[in-house]
């Protein structure tokens, strides 16, 4: 346990084991809005909401959307209300990043071309704050147990059904006993009395459809050869979708989204030739990561190209890629936990040896 983890915890920092998931939330509803905002206000000749001078901006729905979020987690405890406020402000930023062309122009240019590009980036800069907040250092059993008393809030109050309360417990036994405070958790979940009705969660039971879809997915035999036709297709036909759209400027080989596309796919494309050849010689384990390295590549690299220099037209490739994303995902989590027993008999093994 380091010095820097430790005076987070006393400074009460305490990260959120389901941080992931409320951040995919967010950035999945803000990223939907935009792209239903913006084919709204094309189906309908983006007419102006006001007249006599004024004009009502759905900024400002976004803003208010985004007060309703904070509203939300500054009023109440317990973790049944995170889902709800990460859509809710999910939506509102994106009604409020939508607008970022008249932000940054002299002329208020809600259809300045940079502006897919400069949206993209800045979801792009969120998830990866994210990941390096959470994943710079291993979550801290305490953390883990925090994270279980906040499960315990609404048993304490309005009680727990079987489901959480088994939820809760597999996340308590992932404390070790020495921890501080994990006997006295254990009582309180045993004190939470039963109730069976819990509040409807849409984005909860979506979530694990969506789990359960890519676990049966990733584990399909067809999965490893679909994977790298995709990869492979996505590499060659990323930079002939580029070009062709921007043939009319007559500055191909200089055009710098063309040439950025070209180099992001070629990245891409070595580590799928890497990945495939690990796949064959039966290395699942490091293809998968090797694939994974190969759609970040491409979220990171070649969409941002894309979306500067086709606009919002590069949201099939980036929908793609989150697929893929997704399906990966949770191959690697399950060659994880298929690794774990093993790893586990193999420390004993050592232990009982010496």
């Amino acid at each position: 346990m380091t010095t820097r983890s430790s005076y987070l915890l006393r400074a009460g920092l305490v990260r959120n084991v389901r941080t992931g998931e409320h951040l995919t939330t967010f950035v999945v509803s803000g990223v939907s809005t935009v792209l239903i905002t913006r084919l709204i206000l094309g189906l309908s000749g983006y007419p102006q909401i006001g007249g006599k001078g004024l004009h009502i901006a759905h900024v400002l729905p976004g803003g208010l959307l985004m007060l309703l979020a904070i509203y939300l987690l500054l009023s109440y405890v317990g973790p049944v209300v995170r889902p709800a406020a990460a859509l809710v402000g999910g939506v509102g930023f994106g009604l409020f990043i939508d607008e970022v062309g008249k932000f940054i122009t002299s002329d208020n240019n809600y259809f300045y071309q940079p502006t897919a590009a400069i949206v993209y980036v800045i979801f792009v800069l969120i998830v990866l704050g994210s990941r390096y907040v959470s994943n710079r250092r291993p979550i801290d059993e305490r953390e883990q147990l925090a994270n279980v008393v906040d499960n315990a809030v609404e048993g304490v109050a309005g009680g727990l059904s079987r489901r959480r309360l088994a939820q809760a417990s597999a996340q308590l036994r992932v404390v070790g006993p020495e921890v501080v405070g994990r006997r006295e958790t254990r009582a309180l979940l045993a004190a939470c009395p039963p109730d069976e009705v819990e509040l409807a969660a849409p984005i909860d039971a979506a979530w694990k459809k969506l789990h359960r879809g890519f676990d049966r997915l990733a584990t399909h035999p067809l999965a490893p050869a679909v994977a790298v036709f995709v990869l492979t297709l996505q590499a060659l036909g990323a930079p002939v979708i580029a070009a062709g759209l921007r043939l009319d400027d007559g500055r191909l080989l200089t055009d710098l989204p063309v040439v950025g596309v070209a180099a992001g796919s070629l990245l891409s494309a070595t580590f799928t030739i890497r990945g495939g050849l690990r796949l064959r010689a039966r290395d699942r384990a490091r293809a998968v990561r090797l694939f994974e390295l190969a759609v970040l590549v491409s979220l990171l690299v070649t969409q941002v190209f894309q979306f500067a220099g086709t606009q919002f037209a590069a949201v099939g490739g980036m929908t793609l890629d989150l697929v893929l994303l997704g399906l990966l995902g949770a191959e690697s989590e399950r060659l994880r936990q298929a690794a774990a027993p093993v790893l586990i008999a193999a420390e004993e093994d050592r232990g009982d040896g010496g």
